[in-house]
């Protein structure tokens, strides 16, 4: 998502050290009047993106994927027929519906309302995770939630798993990180290997494996 422009003008502030009740003024705020505040749908820039980020994933297939911070569910949709078990989630009520919506057609995704990290799913019936995919939503987190992020996906992650990362690079008023620093900060404590890198002058996308084996590696071609 393009964080600091919607559809229909400037997004309002988000605070320094939101709580619930702050992040969810903030999100209704978003929602009011339109289920895509952020021109998912419409944007060359975001289809760009999501052909970029299904294009990067190192397998064509996955067992058990977890996508926190859904939206309204475009990037969900991509992921959904490349896996057996989807689990998608946002803090916003509005976003959850129309991700619903969106994932219809596929029985295998589901759609929960999770205040994240916090609300971190773990357990029977959820992780391990042999994809996780945080796309625009790790940089509205302190430093202190980012790192929890990333110690949870370091914990819920498979022996096999994937990680990747997407953020818009552009300052905006709202981020609490950089793109760079929260791939850092991934990089660094979920225990992962490099496997893929995208840079470009609006949007930073990386992938990490377990393993660090390349697609032809994988493959036995190299």
């Amino acid at each position: 998502m393009v964080a600091l422009i919607g559809c229909t003008g400037a997004l309002p502030p988000l605070s320094d050290t939101p709580d619930r009740r702050e992040q969810q003024r903030y999100f209704d705020a978003l929602y009011a009047h339109d289920d895509d505040p952020w021109c998912l749908r419409e944007r060359w820039y975001e289809r760009r993106k999501r052909a970029l980020t299904a294009a990067m994933l190192p397998r064509e297939h996955y067992r058990n994927v977890f996508e926190p911070g859904c939206a309204n569910g475009e990037l969900s949709a991509v992921l959904a027929p490349r896996c057996d078990a989807l689990l998608a989630a946002d803090l916003h009520e509005s976003a959850v519906r129309a991700a619903r919506t969106r994932l219809a057609s596929w029985p295998h995704a589901r759609v929960e309302q999770r205040m994240l990290p916090r609300e971190w799913p773990q357990g029977q019936g959820y992780a391990p995770f042999d994809l996780i995919v945080v796309s625009e939503f790790a940089y509205y987190l302190g430093s202190d939630d980012l790192q929890q992020l990333a110690k949870r996906i370091g914990d819920s992650l498979a022996d096999d798993g994937c990680l990747l990362a997407c953020d818009w690079r552009h300052a905006f008023a709202e981020r609490q990180a950089s793109a760079e620093a929260v791939h850092d900060c991934f990089a660094s404590h979920c225990g992962v290997l490099p496997v893929a890198h995208h840079l470009d002058a609006d949007v930073l996308i990386d992938v990490w494996t377990r393993d660090g084996r390349s697609v032809a590696q994988r493959e036995s071609l190299a």
